[in-house]
């Protein structure tokens, strides 16, 4: 049997209920970008807690593109309260549309949502 990786918070142990195999590769790539972190593309939902954040401010969105409004979910351990990531929808689109016009993939195009956690803020350990 294969050695599978538990993730638990940082600040207060909980084991988070990741599953590796909703795991994203690490060379898959994302308009927000990936290092530090480690994105998923679902979750147990029961283990966290999530809060809309609105921010208007400069962000890098894609490789030429700079946004201003940003809008994320951070995820919370629901145990202790720490910020272990966020939640993006730049994630594979829903769709196999060639997007508005032809003119490829765009934001009118669902997109799946990405978890993204940050690696300071899990601990990792394999059981097998």
């Amino acid at each position: 049997m294969a050695a599978t990786s538990i993730y638990t918070c940082v600040e207060c142990g909980t084991n988070l209920d990741l599953n590796p195999a909703h795991l994203y590769p690490p060379d898959f790539y994302f308009e927000a970008g990936n290092k530090g972190t480690l994105s998923f593309s679902a979750v147990d939902s029961t283990k966290f807690r999530f809060e809309k954040e609105d921010k208007i401010r400069p962000f890098f969105e894609t490789l030429n593109y700079w946004g201003i409004q940003r809008k994320r979910t951070k995820i919370l351990c629901k145990s202790c309260g720490r910020v272990v990531g966020y939640v993006y929808d730049d994630g594979p689109p829903l769709t196999d549309s060639p997007g508005q016009f032809h003119f490829g993939p765009s934001q009118v195009i669902p997109r799946a949502p990405r978890f993204r956690f940050k690696t300071k803020a899990l601990r990792v350990a394999s059981e097998t």
